[in-house]
C-alpha cells in the first residue's frame, strides 16, 4: 500500500479514518468530488446516553451535486451548531476528560463558517493537535477519478459500510455508557479523546494494523 492517502473531508471522523491518517506519511484531502449524502462528509457519529447519536450539519442544497465539495456551503437555517454541542455535551460531560477539552473546541460551534470544507478542514488541524500528530495536509486540484501511486480512502468511511481498503482493529476502551449498552466500536473521534484523552493517540496506535 502507497505511503501517500487521499481522504474526503469529514465531520468529527471516525477513529478508522485517524488509523489510516496515522499511518499515512502523505495526506490528500478531496475538494473536488461531488457531494454524497448520508456520509461523514457532514455527519459525526457519537456515544449518547440512548446509543448511538448521530450528528449532522445541514448544507446549502442550492447546485449541491453539480459544484465541487469545497463550495458546499453551510445552512444556518436552523441553530444546529447550540443542537450539536449540547449534543456533545451531554454525552461526554461525564467522561474523564470533557472538561479538559470543553473550552477549545466549544468555541468552534460559536463561530459561523461559510463553507463545510473550511469547517471540517479547521476541526481536522485541531483535533490532530489535540493528539500530537505531525500531518501536512493538501488539497486536490482537480477531480481524478484515479490516482496514481496514491491509495484512495475516498469512499472508504462511509457510515454502516464495512471497511475493504483500511485495516483497523476494534480495540475497546472504556466509554461512558458502555456499562448499559456495550461498546460501541469506530465512533467520532471525539470519543476517543473525552475518554482517554492524552492517551487518544496510545490508543490510535494500538487500532492501526
Amino acid at each position: 500500500m502507497s505511503s501517500s492517502f487521499i481522504f474526503s473531508t469529514a465531520y468529527f471522523p471516525p477513529l478508522s479514518y485517524f488509523s489510516s491518517l496515522l499511518k499515512a506519511k502523505e495526506v490528500l484531502i478531496e475538494h473536488h468530488e461531488h457531494y454524497f449524502k448520508q456520509t461523514y462528509r457532514n455527519r459525526a457519529e457519537i456515544y449518547g446516553a440512548n446509543e448511538m447519536l448521530l450528528l449532522a450539519i445541514p448544507v446549502d442544497h442550492q447546485n449541491l451535486f453539480s459544484i465541487p465539495i469545497k463550495e458546499v456551503r453551510i445552512s444556518y437555517r436552523e441553530r444546529w451548531q447550540k443542537i450539536h454541542w449540547r449534543s456533545i455535551e451531554s454525552a461526554y460531560r461525564n467522561s474523564p476528560y470533557f472538561e479538559y477539552y470543553e473550552d477549545e473546541l466549544s468555541v468552534f460551534y460559536e463561530k459561523e463558517y461559510e463553507f463545510l470544507c473550511d469547517w471540517n478542514h479547521d476541526l481536522l488541524m485541531h483535533v490532530l493537535k489535540i493528539l500530537g500528530m505531525d500531518k501536512k495536509i493538501s488539497f486536490t486540484e482537480s477531480y481524478q477519478e484515479q490516482h496514481e501511486d496514491v491509495s484512495d480512502l475516498r469512499n472508504e468511511f462511509i457510515p454502516g459500510k464495512k471497511l475493504t481498503t483500511a485495516k483497523f482493529s476494534e480495540v475497546q476502551y472504556k466509554q461512558v455508557f458502555s456499562d448499559r449498552h456495550g461498546f460501541i466500536p469506530d465512533l467520532s473521534i471525539l470519543d476517543l479523546i473525552f475518554n482517554e484523552g492524552h492517551k487518544a493517540l496510545d490508543w490510535l496506535e494500538k487500532m492501526s494494523v
